[in-house]
């Protein structure tokens, strides 16, 4: 199919934005306190499996998706398939991107926040009151109007980005911050050994304990962050690998991406969970994981904390970042089409819907806070069940059994680049049996959960 669609301007150009997609709050922030309270280590054995056995067939079958269709979730769906229903992942996926952006910007508006707090020196010169971080940051976040002030700004510079278009705004943006990404999670990493900690930290994320292996719990939070962190199921990596040409091949980037993605998770569980034990902190502290108990630690670390403050909180924001751009280019590659305006348009305003769509979850951390949607979960707290737990692994299923089933043999031969292998024949038997089964039992599991 020959269109005049944007290209990325290298096959790394694509692998870095792809992972910039996937590294992102779902491998620091949620990662670390997902972790902690599903036991560390037999969780981190659960993920990887889920990662290679689940994640890797369904980014495979996205990537296929994207670079045979040439267009946007939906349109791809429309292609390759018209007058069937498929298109609804693609749907799914667009309404997850919004859905998701919108509490997502709120919580990258907090990292943001923070980070210039330490740069200017307002947090760790005011937070030593009664109430310590944990009173700053309950302050914070329960204010009406600051947190969506830092949501505006981060929203802003996503939308300023996107503006620019794939090459000049999401691929040189990624090849920025990944490789700065990288460094800085392995320094802080590090670091955080020298700490006194390693050796209960490293215990707690590398020897499980056995007994979790028969929680059901840990499986389906395993699965739930595999989707949430590779950005399986939200439309990204078809809307990414429709930017791809034909001769570019996928088995080799998607193992890149997976393997970066996973990596970056471990070295960030090493960055946080020694520190954590070092100064006698909990690692199943939940969300303020990162913006109460860290903070205390880089208070008791002296003088060097408030370095290692800014230089976390600068990679906190900067993964969210890399995140954030894949979501609204989701949202906006769609709309371009459907709407066919141009591009700066499209994304000013999609970029502003999805700003005032997070409101809502801002406000309800505070004075809305008397309005949980979904039992006792707040305005956030339910729209981040509905997205990761819900749309994400039932556009996966869809996604699985399209190209699963509703594609030949030959096809899938030919457009994952394995040709007519044994290894081909694996990836087809797991993307048609096992992914769909567990998939599908973690989706029906979820949504009685609601």
């Amino acid at each position: 199919m020959v269109n005049n669609r944007e290209h990325w301007a290298t096959r790394w150009g694509f692998i870095l934005a792809a992972a910039g997609s996937a590294v992102g709050l779902g491998n620091i922030w949620r990662f670390s306190y997902v972790a902690g309270e599903n036991g560390g280590a037999a969780f981190l054995i659960i993920y990887v499996l889920c990662v290679i056995f689940i994640g890797f067939p369904v980014m495979m079958a996205e990537f296929m998706i994207g670079r045979r269709g040439q267009s946007d979730a939906v349109g791809s769906f429309q292609k390759l398939a018209p007058g069937k229903p498929w298109f609804i992942a693609g749907g799914l996926g667009v309404a997850a991107a919004f859905i998701i952006l919108s509490f997502y910007g709120v919580i990258a508006g907090w990292s943001l926040k923070y980070f210039f707090s330490y740069l200017t020196g307002g947090l760790w010169s005011t937070p030593a009151g009664e109430d310590g971080y944990a009173g700053y940051f309950v302050n914070f976040i329960t204010d009406p109007v600051e947190p969506i002030i830092w949501q505006a700004i981060f929203m802003a510079i996503t939308i300023g980005i996107v503006i620019f278009g794939v090459k000049k705004g999401i691929e040189k943006a990624n090849n920025i911050l990944m490789p700065a990404l990288a460094i800085l999670v392995v320094l802080l990493a590090l670091y955080s050994l020298t700490l006194g900690g390693a050796r209960e930290g490293l215990a707690f994320l590398f020897s499980p304990d056995w007994s979790a292996f028969t929680e059901p719990s840990v499986y389906l939070a395993a699965m739930g962050q595999a989707f949430f962190s590779l950005s399986l199921g939200m439309g990204a990596m078809i809307t990414y690998s429709s930017y791809l040409e034909q001769h570019h091949k996928l088995p080799g980037s998607a193992g890149t991406i997976i393997g970066f993605d996973t990596l970056f998770a471990i070295f960030a569980g090493v960055m946080i969970f020694p520190a954590v034990f070092a100064f006698g902190g909990e690692p199943n502290a939940g969300p303020g994981l990162v913006f109460i108990t860290l903070p205390e630690i880089f208070e008791s670390i002296g003088g060097f904390g408030i370095i290692v403050g800014i230089l976390f909180f600068f990679l906190l924001t900067s993964a969210a970042l890399s995140s954030a751009l894949s979501l609204l280019e989701v949202a906006v590659a769609y709309f371009i089409r459907k709407l066919s305006i141009d591009r700066r348009t499209t994304t000013l305003l999609i970029g502003t819907i999805i700003f005032l769509l997070g409101i809502p979850s801002s406000l309800g951390i505070g004075v809305l806070s008397g309005f949980t949607p979904l039992g006792e979960r707040d305005i956030l707290d339910s729209l981040d069940y509905i997205s990761g737990n819900i749309m994400l692994p039932l556009g996966g299923l869809i996604i699985a059994l399209f190209v699963g089933w509703a594609w030949s043999k030959e096809e899938i031969y030919k457009e994952s680049d394995l040709g007519d292998t044994p290894l081909a024949n694996a990836f087809l038997w797991i993307l048609r049996i096992p992914v769909p089964i567990f998939i599908a039992i973690v989706f029906i599991w979820m949504a009685f959960q609601l």
